[in-house]
Formats: structure tokens, C-alpha cells, sequence
């Protein structure tokens, strides 16, 4: 295939995160034709409950817990920063290409994932058979402050003894007034957004676009979020083959899980 004859050719693309996630989402966006601008539209900030994120990982490196959960790449981030070890009887479990991929380039092991067929938090739920052997298991969960407690709620219900702690925050980043201007001008003519918080930093951002510009919402819930915070879409790009491509090519490189805050 010519890059003329694939799918996304003829559009420069906003890539609204950068890291792991930024680097597999442009990868699989230039594969299809497009060409990328990652300009990071959030980023993390330390958790508001920052003493009890350190007292749970003291007893993370001392035994305490027999599993840790994540499904954000930022934990990683967050556990080399306070360089926290898990100990070898202390098993990973892990939602998210992006997560996966992003603990095991820092180094730890992952015990657990959810299917490729259904790779999501409730996923993971159903292919953890040690949660269902009537033991009562210690976890610690670790996750954002705007990301749904799925993974915590279901083991909950199940009868475990779960400590979860917000371990970051998820804040808004002014893009530069380089991308501004390549947005309002049309020479980036797409934006990706990914998650209700992105949806809300570009409605707030970039409150003028072009009438031609594809804006891509990935997801129902992201949809509906971002044209609550004043997001506004080409009615000429509700269907349309570009709009749909972009989707697809995002969705097949990141599962939803990844989506997330």
C-alpha cells in the first residue's frame, strides 16, 4: 500500500499524551499515514494523599500485601519515583498496553492480565482465579484521582482486604503557542481525544477550531463528557471514512483501559 492509499493520509494528527501511551498511539497513527504532533493536553501531579501513598508503600516493601494492581503506566512512574521495591511474594497484576509495557520496561514482573479479547479492568476480574479461592488476599490499588475504582470495587465485593490510594493527580497542560496556532490555523487538521479530561482541555483550549477539523472521541463516555464541557463536532464529520479510521487505528494500538485519566 502507498502512503497516499492509506487511511489517514492528508491528516496531521494532535496526540494528546505523551510517554508509553504517546509513543504507541503516534507509532500506530503514522503506520496508517498520518503524521503526529504529540502535544501533551494533561499530565500528572503528585497525589493529594501523598503520606498515605508513602505509608502503603513502607508496608508494600515490607511483605504486607500480597498483590499490587495497576492500570495507568503513571504507577510505574509513580514507584520508580519513590523508588519502591515489591517484594518477589508480591504479585502484579496489570490492565493496559500501555501499563504492561510500561512496568515492564522499569522492571518489574507482571503477574496477571486481562485477555486480549477482553482486555479491561472487568476483564482482569474474571481471569484472577486467586481472588476466587475463598483466601482473603491483602492488595493494595493504586490509581488516579479521576480513574473509576473498578478493579477496587470488584475485589471488595469479593471479600478482600483492599487498601487504595489516589497515587496522582491528573491536571490540565496549556499546550504551546506553537500548537495553538498550528490548531486554529487548520495545519493540524485532527485531534485525538482520548478520555473526558482530555475532552475538556481541548474545548477549553482550543474554543475556535476550523470548520474541517476531525475531532476523534474515542469512546461513548468521552463523547458525551467532551460536548458537555463545550467541545463542538463538524456535523459533516459524525461518520465520516477519516473520523472512523482514526478511531480504529487508536483502539487497535490502545484498549480502553488506557483511556482512562
Amino acid at each position: 500500500m502507498t502512503a497516499d492509499a492509506k487511511p489517514l493520509s492528508g491528516l496531521r494528527v494532535l496526540v494528546p499524551r505523551g510517554g508509553t501511551w504517546g509513543d504507541l498511539v503516534a507509532t500506530a497513527l503514522r503506520e496508517q499515514g498520518a503524521n503526529t504532533v504529540i502535544a501533551p493536553l494533561v499530565d500528572f501531579a503528585h497525589t493529594s494523599e501523598e503520606d498515605r501513598l508513602v505509608e502503603a508503600l513502607k508496608r508494600l516493601e515490607a511483605g504486607y500485601y500480597d498483590w499490587i494492581t495497576a492500570t495507568s503506566a503513571t504507577v510505574a512512574d509513580v514507584l520508580a519515583h519513590h523508588n519502591a521495591v515489591i517484594p518477589p511474594d508480591t504479585k502484579l497484576a496489570a490492565v493496559g498496553e500501555a501499563t504492561i509495557q510500561a512496568f515492564a520496561s522499569a522492571g518489574y514482573q507482571v503477574s496477571r492480565t486481562p485477555t486480549e479479547e477482553n482486555h479491561t479492568t472487568a476483564g482482569l476480574l474474571e481471569v484472577w482465579p486467586e481472588i476466587d479461592e475463598g483466601k482473603v488476599l491483602r492488595v493494595l490499588t493504586l490509581r488516579s484521582d479521576v480513574a473509576r475504582p473498578v478493579l477496587t470495587s470488584g475485589l471488595i465485593d469479593r471479600g478482600h482486604d483492599v487498601t487504595q490510594v489516589v497515587a496522582f493527580r491528573t491536571i490540565g497542560v496549556p499546550v504551546s503557542a506553537h500548537t495553538r496556532e498550528d490548531v486554529e490555523s487548520g495545519r493540524i487538521n485532527a485531534l485525538l481525544v482520548a478520555s473526558p479530561r482530555i475532552g475538556r482541555e481541548v474545548a477549553t483550549q482550543f474554543p475556535h477550531l476550523p470548520a474541517d477539523t476531525i475531532v476523534a472521541c474515542v469512546g461513548p463516555h468521552t463523547h458525551e463528557e467532551a460536548v458537555a464541557a463545550g467541545l463542538r463536532h463538524h456535523p459533516d464529520h459524525g461518520n465520516s471514512v477519516a473520523k472512523r479510521a482514526l478511531i480504529r487505528t487508536v483502539e487497535s494500538a490502545i484498549d480502553q483501559s488506557d483511556m482512562l485519566d
